[in-house]
């Protein structure tokens, strides 16, 4: 095999986030496949790169002189994205960027601008990622941030490429008072007699993927509300015990709702970067990349309980 960047960007995941269970999720990847990664590059290296321990993984003497010379790499690449675009027409410095409902927008567009101060960055909210898909076909976006789910890849032509940002399981959010607010994580079945907050078709597969595992788990909701509105309206309406709703991993702990992990991870969804190469070059989709990813991982330490699901499934998992 030859070492790419992709490569170092997996070793320096892996070291970030302190085990490969973790990583995996960071990367959208299973945990064998990354294991598997890893054991390649390492043997293309020669050498282990990091060593197992009781909480995850450390760097070996020789990892941290390659994790070194892997951000180093990596910085003079963003660099090389920073040229090509300070470098650019006039007209080409302007980045047409759209997001579906994802909360790392706000830090990705604040790593970017930091990254790239001479790029305007035009921004709006599109709610179906078959919509982002189409205004990226028609050339009246650049890039976005899109969703999909396990087994239903989003459908695009060859005039769009995309990436995925991270894999992550999907949450279910309950009033402060439920009956289940003691339990580590929740069953979906448990939750069939509760009427549910549900948002409507994100062209992507939602909300079938969620009837699917309703099904799968032996029932159909008692009682569904589609609501597409104010994040804030939404936690008070659960608070109040009018309903439950599905959630995003990363959704910010409030005193008045508790956020659990369902048990068995029956949903999850995969966070995309999506870009027309006509107008956005390699150099600037890695810059994307690498600020959508450093997004998601400050969501994540500022999110207990996909702290807590995450040591729950993946501390300790062997390499």
């Amino acid at each position: 095999m030859e070492l790419e960047l992709r490569h170092l960007r997996v070793l320096c995941t892996i070291a970030d986030a302190g085990s490969v269970g973790r990583a995996a999720v960071m990367l959208g990847a299973s945990q064998p496949a990354t294991s598997t990664q890893l054991r390649r590059i390492e043997a293309h290296l020669g050498a282990p790169v990091f060593v197992r321990t009781s909480s995850g993984v450390e760097p070996t003497g020789f990892g941290l002189e390659v994790l070194a010379a892997a951000r180093d790499l990596l910085a003079r690449a963003d660099g090389l994205g920073r040229q090509t675009v300070a470098g650019a027409s006039p007209a080409r410095r302007e980045l047409r960027l759209a997001a579906t409902n994802s909360p790392m927008l706000p830090g990705l567009l604040t790593r970017m601008r930091s990254r790239l101060p001479e790029l305007r960055i035009a921004v709006s909210s599109v709610y179906r990622s078959s919509d982002i898909v189409k205004q990226l076909e028609q050339g009246s976006l650049d890039a976005a941030i899109a969703v999909d789910y396990p087994g239903i890849e989003l459908r695009h032509s060859d005039a769009v490429e995309h990436r995925g940002i991270v894999t992550e399981p999907t949450f279910v959010a309950l009033s402060a008072g439920h009956r289940l607010r003691n339990r580590p994580e929740v069953a979906l079945a448990d939750l069939a007699d509760e009427p549910w907050f549900v948002t409507p078709d994100d062209g992507a597969g939602w909300p079938g993927v969620f009837y699917d595992a309703c099904a799968a788990a032996g029932f159909a909701p008692a009682a569904v509300h589609e609501f597409l509105g104010d994040r804030g309206e939404l936690r008070d309406m659960i608070a109040a015990g009018l309903g439950v709703s599905t959630v995003q991993a990363t959704a910010r702990p409030h005193p008045a709702v508790t956020i659990k992990a369902l048990a068995g991870t029956p949903l999850r969804a995969r966070y995309l970067l999506v870009w027309r190469p006509a107008t956005v070059g390699g150099e600037l989709a890695e810059t994307l990349y690498t600020a959508a990813v450093a997004a998601y991982r400050e969501l994540t330490a500022g999110s207990p309980h996909f702290e807590t699901w995450a040591a729950r499934t993946y501390w300790g998992a062997r390499p």
